[in-house]
Parts: structure tokens; C-alpha cells; sequence
């Protein structure tokens, strides 16, 4: 089957970009080199397509208590343009996704989902469903994505897009004519996601193009989107968790209110207790990359593994995120990672790697 291409595609393969199937989409990897990508967003601005990501409207009578039955975070009673980071679990607790929440307004709700997912987590929420007074709808061909990110970000958005975003906060929401524009990112950087219709994407794109250059803003890939959420010890699905991960064990506890009476996968996730492994930072101090999937030890004892790893452009060191044993889970910890059969020191250090000023 022929992988899809999002709105975006020709001026991708305009550009010159090197694209590579990713999550069912033929996506940019990189137009320059991830390096320069990942810089620029660092210090300047950065502009990614992320309309391969999936969106599901949620509204009606019972949008807020099916809401709050399926995700792990508190909805309730939230003002609107409200934005919440949070999980669906299984009932086992193990983690189907991990996504935003929006709300909208009352009884309005906008869900954004990862787009290697989107198939299963729609057929998951319509199993929920049943018994809830709501609209579901799956919008993910409706709507094309823009996340511009680095310091120069609300510039661009209001100078070059005409988008009033100053009064936003971080993880705040509002619409602007048919544009959703969102404090939120992937790259611990400042910047907002833009939200529309694939036409829209495609115009905001040209605009970007054509008069951003002035703030220094450049096309970025998902190359460059790996490294900076890796610097800013941000989880990817199927990295960090899965399903047969909790989010607790998967160190994820900012978007999980165990203090709320129920939402699914709570009572399993209670009853496995205190997890015995828990995710870290991990900062190489020999010589080598470590990458996801390697083995960690502590002297000869095989303690967890690496679960994301790279050459931090921005640090200028290797950097993973793990899951140890807790008695390995000390930052200043000397541990040892299996990089294609040797080993390479590495000690655990505090998370985020990085954060922007």
C-alpha cells in the first residue's frame, strides 16, 4: 500500500527535502541537514508539517465525563482554551497513546493524537463510546498541522501570519478566523502549533516561505523534530511507552491525576504499586552515541535500557533517556551502555537535558 502525503508534500520535494516513509507518510527527514535544522529552531525559528498528526472532535452532553473517562489528565471544570497533556491507557494500564487535550468551549472538545496511531486510537475511542451522550468525529483528513518553534516564533506568527498570539500562555488555546493557534510544541522551545484546513496549511506554508527568512525561520524536518524533543527529554510512543507500559512506570506522572475517582486503566495502574524502573536521563561521558533499544548495566548487572538516544546538536554531547532499576536511578550515577557490543560510560544527570530561558 502507498504510503499518504500530506498537504504539504510538493513543496517538500520542492525544496529538496529527503523524505522517508514515517508512521504511514512520506514526511521530510531533513532539508538541509538536522544539525543546522535543529539550530535554527534553538536560536531563531523553525517550521515543521505535522499534518500527518491525527485530530478527533469530541462533543455533546457527556463530551467532558467521556473525556475525563478515557484520558488520564483532569478535564474537569477547566476554562476554556485550556490545553492538557495526558494519556489513554487500557484497562491493564497500559498506555494506547499519549496526546492533547483541548477544550474548546463547553461540551467541546479537541483531541490530537500520534499519527502512527491514529487507526487504533480511533477504534479504541469508538469502543468507549457506547453509553456517552456525544458527537465523535475523526477529523484527521481535515485538517493540516504547522508547529513553528525557537525564540522568534510569536514574530513570525503575528509579523509574517497576522495571528494574534501574544496573550497565549503556555499550553493555552484560542481560534483566530478558521485557524486553531496553540502554545504548545515538540521541541522545548517557544512556539505555537496552527491548526486549519489543508488549503490554509498550504497558504500559511508560502507565507512562511516567503517572508520569514527575516526572522531567520527555515523548513525543518523530523529529523531535526527527534533531536530537539530528545534535548528537551520529551516521550514518543513507542519509544518511551507502549502498551505494556503505565505511564507512571514510563515516568510520565505531570499528566496523570491518580486523585481523580476514575478514568480507565486507574485501578490497574494503583494496584501494580510503586514501579520497581523508572526513566532517566542518561549523559555519555566515554566515547559513542547510544541510541534506543541498548542494554544498561551498573558494574556486570544489567540494570534496564535505553529507550531514545542521541548526539545532542544544541549540547554537543550524546544524551539517552533510559529505564533502570530504581537503585541505579540516582543522578550522578555511574553507568555503562552496550553500543553495538561496547561499552560506553554514561552517568545519570537531572531531565529536561535542556531547557529554554
Amino acid at each position: 500500500m502507498e504510503n499518504k502525503r500530506t498537504c504539504l508534500y510538493d513543496k517538500h520535494v520542492a525544496l529538496g527535502a529527503l523524505m522517508s516513509p514515517f508512521a504511514g507518510y512520506d514526511m521530510p527527514i531533513q532539508y538541509s541537514n538536522i544539525t543546522d535544522e535543529h539550530m535554527a529552531v534553538r536560536t531563531a525559528c523553525g517550521v515543521f508539517d505535522v499534518s500527518h498528526m491525527g485530530e478527533v472532535s469530541v462533543k455533546g452532553a457527556d463530551a467532558e465525563r467521556y473525556v475525563q473517562h478515557i484520558f488520564t489528565n483532569d478535564v474537569r471544570g477547566a476554562a476554556d482554551g485550556q490545553v492538557f497533556y495526558g494519556m489513554m491507557c487500557y484497562e491493564n494500564g497500559g498506555t494506547v497513546d499519549d496526546l492533547l487535550v483541548y477544550r474548546m468551549g463547553e461540551n467541546d472538545f479537541f483531541l490530537v493524537i500520534n499519527a502512527a496511531n491514529i487507526d487504533k486510537d480511533w477504534a479504541w475511542m469508538l469502543d468507549q463510546a457506547k453509553g456517552f451522550d456525544i458527537d465523535l468525529k475523526n477529523l484527521s483528513e481535515h485538517y493540516g498541522q504547522l508547529a513553528v518553534q525557537g525564540p522568534e516564533a510569536e514574530k513570525v506568527v503575528e509579523e509574517v501570519l497576522g495571528l494574534e498570539c501574544k496573550e497565549l500562555t503556555f499550553y493555552t488555546v484560542k481560534t483566530i478566523g478558521d485557524v486553531i493557534v496553540s502554545r504548545t510544541g515538540y521541541t522545548g522551545e517557544f512556539g505555537y502549533e496552527l491548526y486549519c484546513a489543508p488549503g490554509d496549511a498550504v497558504a500559511l506554508w508560502r507565507a512562511l516561505r516567503e517572508a520569514g527568512g527575516e526572522f531567520g525561520l527555515v523548513p525543518c524536518g523530523l529529523g531535526a523534530r527527534d533531536t530537539l524533543r530528545l534535548e528537551a527529554s520529551m516521550p514518543l510512543y513507542g519509544h518511551e511507552m507502549d502498551e505494556d507500559t503505565t505511564p507512571l512506570v514510563a515516568g510520565l506522572q505531570l499528566g496523570v491525576r491518580m486523585e481523580k475517582s476514575e478514568f480507565i486503566g486507574r485501578e490497574a495502574i494503583l494496584a501494580a504499586g510503586e514501579p520497581t524502573q523508572v526513566r532517566v536521563g542518561l549523559k555519555a561521558t566515554g566515547r559513542g552515541i547510544m541510541r534506543e533499544h541498548m542494554d544498561v548495566y551498573a558494574g556486570d548487572q544489567l540494570v534496564g535500557h535505553t529507550t531514545s538516544g542521541t548526539f545532542a546538536p544544541h549540547l554537543k554531547c550524546a544524551i539517552a533517556m533510559a529505564r533502570v532499576d530504581l537503585a541505579a536511578a540516582a543522578v550522578g550515577t555511574p553507568l555503562e551502555v552496550d553500543v553495538r557490543g561496547r561499552r560506553v560510560a554514561a552517568e545519570v544527570v537531572p531531565m529536561p537535558f535542556y531547557k529554554h530561558a
